[in-house]
C-alpha cells in the first residue's frame, strides 16, 4: 500500500473514540474500478459473440465468461441475462448453475436458490463451492441443520480455512447458541495454522480482537489499495454480523453499507451485505406495522 492510501486509513482510525468505538470517519478504501484489462476483454468478447460462425458450445462460454466480467464489475443484471443465454446454448454447466444460485440467494428466492446448487452438485458432486453456497442459503432460508451439514463438510475439506470456519460458527450461534458455537469456534481455530488474516476475524467474534485492533493490523498490514478493499470488506460485513446479533441493528446497518463500499463485487460478504440490510429493512417495516 502506498504511504498515502496507508496514512488515510490510519488517520481514519485515530478517529475510533472510547469504547463505545464509534466513527467520526470509519477507515475505507478507495472504492475499487474497472480496469483497463477488463474493459478490453469486454469489449473483445462482444466482438467474438457478433460472429455468426459460433458453435453453440462456443457461444455458451463467451456467455459465461462476460456474465462473470458483468458480475465482477458489479453489472448483475447483465450478468444473469448472460448465465441464463449460455445455459440455454448449453444446458450441463455446473459452474453456470452454482452463480444463478448465489444470484437467487441475494434476492432471497431460496427454494430456487437450493434447486440450482441441487444441479450443480448432480452435474459434479465435486463442486466444494457448490456445497459451501448451498449452506449460506439453506442459513439465509433459516433451515439450520442441513445448513450445517453442509458448512461443515466444506469446512472438514480444508480445515485452515478461517472463513469456512466463521461461517460455520454463524449457523451454529443460530442454531444451537452463542456459547456452544463458541466452544466449537475456539476448538477449530486451536486445530487450524491459523495463517491466514481471516483468523483475526474469527478471534474477534471470540472477543479475543477488539474492533479498533482488527482495523489497525488491517490497515497496517494490507499491500495495496486492492488488498485494503477486500479486507475491509470482510472486516464490515463480519463486524455488522456482530452487532445485528448483539441487538444493535443501527450499527450493523452502518456496517453492512460501509462493506459495500469497496466494490469488491466478487466477494460473499459484498454479495450478501445487501441481502442483509434488506432483510433488517423488512423485520423493522414489520415491527412498524404491528
Amino acid at each position: 500500500m502506498t504511504v498515502f492510501l496507508k496514512s488515510l486509513v490510519i488517520a481514519g482510525l485515530l478517529l475510533l473514540t472510547g469504547c463505545t468505538s464509534q466513527w467520526t470517519f470509519p477507515p475505507m478504501a478507495v472504492p475499487l474500478q474497472p480496469t483497463l484489462q477488463q474493459e478490453v476483454h469486454l469489449a473483445r468478447i462482444d466482438q467474438l459473440l457478433a460472429r455468426d460462425d459460433l458453435s453453440d458450445d462456443a457461444r455458451a462460454q463467451l456467455h459465461y465468461e462476460r456474465g462473470l466480467l458483468h458480475d465482477s464489475l458489479g453489472m448483475r443484471d447483465l450478468a444473469r441475462l448472460d448465465f441464463n443465454q449460455s445455459l440455454s446454448l448449453k444446458p450441463d454447466q455446473p459452474d453456470v448453475f452454482n452463480i444463478l444460485g448465489v444470484y437467487f440467494t441475494q434476492t432471497g428466492h431460496y427454494d430456487a436458490a437450493y434447486e440450482a446448487f441441487d444441479s450443480t452438485l448432480e452435474l459434479d458432486n465435486t463442486h466444494t463451492y457448490a456445497e459451501r453456497n448451498r449452506g449460506i442459503a439453506l442459513y439465509y432460508g433459516g433451515r439450520y441443520r442441513l445448513a450445517y451439514q453442509d458448512l461443515l463438510t466444506h469446512y472438514q475439506d480444508d480445515v485452515d480455512d478461517p472463513y469456512r470456519v466463521i461461517w460455520l460458527y454463524l449457523v451454529e450461534r443460530d442454531w444451537k447458541g452463542d456459547d456452544a458455537a463458541k466452544t466449537h469456534l475456539a476448538d477449530r481455530i486451536e486445530n487450524s495454522d491459523q495463517l491466514d488474516w481471516g483468523w483475526q476475524l474469527a478471534r474477534m467474534f471470540l472477543g479475543k480482537v477488539s474492533e479498533r485492533e482488527l482495523l489497525e493490523q488491517l490497515a497496517t498490514q494490507a499491500s495495496d489499495n486492492q488488498v485494503l478493499a477486500e479486507r475491509l470488506c470482510e472486516a464490515y460485513f463480519y463486524l455488522a454480523k456482530h452487532y445485528q446479533y448483539l441487538g444493535n441493528q443501527d450499527k450493523a446497518v452502518a456496517l453492512y453499507k460501509l462493506a459495500m463500499s469497496g466494490n469488491v463485487y466478487a466477494f460473499v460478504e459484498h454479495r450478501y451485505a445487501l441481502l442483509e440490510l434488506n432483510r433488517i429493512a423488512y423485520h423493522q417495516s414489520q415491527q412498524n406495522d404491528e
